[in-house]
């Protein structure tokens, strides 16, 4: 069992990283569209928004992929991840966004588990 326990935290990263490095990789190549959706939904400064949202989802969805910097990184993505909850999914009357701002506050939470214990033996992180 204990060998297969080498592999969760890897699998756990692959999960998550699957989630944010094709959504930051779409706002890049949809760069406007992702403007224009984030200034309807009121945020400021929408296009310096999006850069974040990106620099997050891709960069730091990468990093935590391979498992470099994964503490610095799966706390960047976990604040991302609050504050798209609250700025996108705070309507609790619709049904769909209050399932949308728990399953943000789940995948936060999550990822807090990898600031606290790292990444794991397979990764860059714990290279020897």
């Amino acid at each position: 069992m204990s060998e297969l326990l080498r592999f969760a935290p890897l699998v756990g990263r692959i999960l998550i990283a699957l989630l944010f490095v094709p959504a930051g990789f779409q706002k890049l190549t949809g760069f406007q569209g992702s403007v224009e959706y984030a200034a309807s939904a009121g945020m400021p400064v929408p296009a310096l928004a999006i850069a974040a949202a990106i620099a997050i989802e891709l960069g730091c969805g990468l990093l935590l992929l391979v498992g470099y910097k994964t503490r610095w990184a799966a706390a960047a993505i976990a604040l991302f991840c609050v504050a798209s909850a609250v700025f996108f999914h705070f309507n609790f009357a619709e049904d769909m966004q209050r399932i949308m701002f728990m399953k943000n506050l789940a995948i936060a939470g999550g990822l807090l588990a990898f600031v606290h214990f790292g990444a794991g033996p397979l990764s860059i992180d714990n290279r020897k």
